[in-house]
């Protein structure tokens, strides 16, 4: 709905209504609820004074609180006017009787003619003095908002969507009261400031425009129309007000009491309902991301005792160690970054390894109420629906205006294969909620040179959400930074002058960033990189990077997908990084192509390609030729922390960049003027997203947990500093003893493990403890070895290495080739076991 049809609308139904025109008018004062006289007289006495006492330079429009009651006008002065909600600008007639602050307040903005228009809470407590500092902020200049990088809708350079040509912002926002007052808002609704438009001053047109769009009736008629506006790419601008006060009219008599008609209390259950109605659209996405998410992960849900992931190797076992062992720390008031309960006798530093404090540290009483497992449960599916949903946020707060194609995007950019298949077992590369935000206020700080936002608050936000992003999850941040930082590159290219403007901003909001962020974790990072067992790089392999076939081929969990071939292709189940397949990545080309006039979508497009160039790796075998070439990560594989990362990962960067190109041509098909442009168009966004439909992950029976341990049987034989040496010793390849550990509450240290350490005097990182004889030995005829022939060399070199794990007890539980596991043992310590139900035991430890 234009201002102008607003207008013009507004002056037919005055003129068939029979009230008076007044013509142009400079100011429109509106109060939604009646007013004492004396209060009338103070305004008219005030607008004078700061408006000029001609017949266009003010109105004063009170609605009345009744609908049923009579209006009408003052005829000694027509420039205040009373009406009834019904009066004018409802669209059910003069008959309606609607009632509430909504229904007053759209009634009284669409009654009135100014070129501006103000909004007074009826209790008149913010005084009209002021009204120019509100009116300074509405004059400033504004630019329209093509082609910057924080407005990427296509079309914005055309003057689309509704983009307001003139100065100055839509609105500027009177803020006063206590902070707390305002964040509570309505009694018992923490988050809903009812008083936002309390006292406002809006540009006249935009005001008629959004009020006449708006649908409820009640105190949550604010919110309403300031999301409006926002959407309409409008600027919103706050001024911040001394705290209110009661004013007196400057006709009382002094000491007498000045007549009040009480403002009525917002309604609690109505403000409930309009919350939910407003946000009713926003509820139903967020329920089919959760129902999505629900599905892939139902097999786990299924069988929370005793379903184990499938494709998960030892990731699963792994991650419920990390919870379990982060709620025994804090309940027992032990230091979160370390611990000792596996790798004895050097233990492992917990910041350096994928531990998310962020999550397991809050979710502490859900993991002492119902387990490890349920922990890791909910933080993957909550955190995948999550994620999808401040995806979804982002590219509709920033691309897109249909609600269905901002969602099919987020439900892309958080569930695209790579996500599926982290999903196994990586929390930290499932759990990305934050990126989203992190972004949009990098973005604002990018707006800042044009819209008047706060660097300072902003910046301050920015590092809040990337220390938190930090204590979920480090290797995604940097990922994404990188992301974010190849797109700099990439708007640079395509926009200098845009990006110039917004280098400045962006700049010192940066540095407000580190400036709260490197404080807040300078500690646990220290930690991480120069406290106990910590380490420099990783140790990947030379295959860390993605075969140019995998970005056309699909992965295991991927409708269309081959496991054989995925397989084949990626470091393991975990790892499919890419598979975007052949369909998407050709329609993310044709969107390109298509809406090539987009900035953003060039620098997008640019941002897409180079990390799928870094994700190659080190270098690029070609495929069915015996051709290696050197890759771009060459360039990168030595800089400080980018030489832990899996180089393969970054192509996970496209995940959110074919999210928002989805998004973009969903809404341009929507808005195709033929019918059969949008059904060819809806047809080849199914055939890109069919083949690349996420599966439900698989399921097996978790390997049971010894009799041995759930019984307490292991507390006769491991004393309190002692090590429980499991045969075969925990490593990346076998993991099931950091299950035991669980499952006995952490009661007990463990020899060896699955996490990252150093290795060597260089410390480079490894995953797993640092590997001794008898671990080697004896994972070696575990799987198939032949046992050696038993030396006096071997067993000093198994007493040395029980000691150096200061080992209280070695349990050999019954599994495959335990007699030949048996009797190797027995020859290296020289004497039999016990067979406490079902394991093997020799304790070894001092009497």
């Amino acid at each position: 709905m234009s201002g102008e049809s607003a207008v013009s609308g507004d002056q037919e139904t005055r003129a068939a209504a029979g009230t008076r025109w007044l013509g142009a008018v400079g100011l429109s004062v509106v109060v939604p609820a009646p007013v004492p006289e004396q209060d009338l007289t103070a305004l008219r006495e005030h607008l004078d004074a700061h408006c000029g006492t001609g017949p266009g330079a003010w109105e004063l429009i009170v609605v009345t609180g009744d609908a049923a009651a009579p209006a009408a006008a003052d005829a000694a002065e027509p420039r205040i006017r009373l009406i009834r909600p019904g009066d004018t600008g409802s669209d059910t007639g003069s008959g309606d009787r609607r009632s509430g602050k909504g229904a007053a307040l759209r009634a009284g903005v669409l009654a009135s003619t100014g070129d501006r228009v103000l909004l007074m809470d009826p209790a008149l407590s913010t005084p009209l003095d002021e009204l120019t500092r509100l009116e300074e902020v509405l004059d400033q200049d504004a630019r329209p908002g093509d082609g910057r990088p924080g407005d990427a809708r296509p079309d914005d350079a055309h003057g689309a969507h509704g983009a307001h040509p003139g100065p100055g912002p839509a609105v500027v926002l009177g803020r006063s009261r206590n902070r707390l007052v305002r964040t509570l808002g309505i009694p018992g609704i923490p988050g809903f400031r009812a008083d936002t438009c309390a006292f406002a001053l809006f540009d006249g047109d935009r005001a008629r425009a959004a009020f006449g769009a708006s649908t409820l009736d009640g105190p949550a008629i604010d919110a309403e129309v300031l999301r409006w506006i926002r959407r309409q790419g409008w600027q919103v601008a706050e001024v911040e007000l001394p705290a209110r006060r009661t004013a007196t009219p400057k006709t009382a008599t002094p000491n007498a009491p000045t007549p009040r008609i009480p403002t009525p209390r917002p309604d609690r259950r109505q403000a409930l309902g309009e919350l939910f109605r407003l946000n009713a659209g926003g509820l139903a996405v967020a329920l089919a991301f959760l129902a999505l998410s629900f599905y892939v992960f139902q097999g786990l849900w299924t069988d929370l005792d005793g379903a184990y992931l499938a494709d998960a190797l030892q990731d699963q076992n792994q991650w419920e160690w990390f919870v379990g062992v982060t709620t025994d720390n804090i309940t027992h008031l032990r230091n979160p970054l370390f611990t000792l309960s596996q790798g004895m006798p050097d233990g492992v530093n917990l910041m350096a390894n994928a531990t998310m404090l962020g999550l397991n540290i809050p979710l502490i009483p859900v993991t002492l109420l119902f387990g490890e497992t349920v922990t890791f449960a909910l933080v993957l599916t909550l955190g995948m629906a999550a994620s999808a949903w401040t995806w979804y946020w982002l590219i509709r707060r920033r691309f897109v205006r249909g609600r269905w194609a901002a969602a099919a995007g987020g439900a892309l950019a958080a569930f695209a294969p790579p996500m599926v298949s982290h999903a196994n077992g990586h929390p930290n590369f499932v759990v990305l909620f934050m990126i989203p935000l992190i972004i949009d206020r990098a973005l604002r700080l990018c707006e800042g040179h044009r819209e008047g936002r706060s660097v300072t608050r902003d910046g301050v936000l920015l590092g809040l959400f990337a220390t938190y992003q930090i204590f979920i999850g480090e290797e995604p941040l940097l990922i994404a930074a990188l992301g974010m930082l190849v797109f700099c590159f990439a708007y640079l290219v395509v926009a200098p002058r845009r990006a110039l403007e917004a280098a400045r901003p962006l700049g010192s909001g940066l540095l407000v960033a580190l400036g709260v962020c490197l404080p807040l974790v300078a500690v646990p990072l220290y930690w991480q990189f120069f406290g106990p067992q910590s380490y420099h790089s990783v140790l990947h392999g030379d295959n860390a990077g993605n075969s140019p076939r995998a970005l056309i081929e699909f992965a295991s969990r991927s409708l269309f997908g081959d496991p054989e071939t995925a397989g084949k292709l990626s470091l393991n189940t975990t790892e499919q990084n890419a598979f975007y397949g052949w369909p998407l990545l050709a329609f993310g080309v044709v969107v390109c192509v298509w809406l090539w006039r987009s900035k953003a979508v060039r620098a997008l497009a640019l941002t897409g390609f180079a990390a799928l160039l870094l994700s190659l790796g080190p270098w690029v075998p070609v495929p069915r030729t015996e051709i290696v070439l050197p890759g771009p990560w060459r360039l990168m594989i030595k800089l400080p922390l980018f030489e832990s990362v899996i180089e393969g990962r970054v192509a996970m960067v496209c995940a959110p960049i074919l999210g928002i190109l989805l998004a973009l041509a969903l809404d341009r098909i929507r808005r195709l003027p033929a019918r059969e442009a949008r059904t060819l168009g809806l047809l080849g966004v199914a055939a890109a997203l069919i083949p690349v439909l996420p599966l439900p992950l698989t399921v097996r029976d978790r390997a049971p947990v010894p009799a041995f341990i759930t019984s307490g049987d292991w507390k006769g034989y491991v004393k309190d500093g002692e090590a429980l040496v499991p045969v075969p010793l925990p490593d990346p390849g076998q993991a099931d003893a950091l299950h035991w550990q669980v499952e006995a509450d952490f009661g007990f240290r463990l020899a060896g493990g699955y996490f990252n350490g150093p290795w060597g005097p260089d410390r480079v990182g490894i995953y797993g403890a640092t590997p001794r004889h008898l671990s080697n030995l004896l994972r070696d005829v575990r799987y198939g070895g032949q046992p050696p022939e038993i030396t006096d060399s071997w067993r000093l070199q198994a007493r040395q290495d029980l000691e150096y794990w200061k080992a209280g007890a070695v349990v050999l539980p019954f599994q495959d080739r335990d007699t030949e596991l048996r009797d190797l043992i027995t020859g290296l310590l020289g004497r039999d076991p016990e067979q406490v139900r079902d394991a093997w035991v020799w304790r070894v430890g001092p009497p």
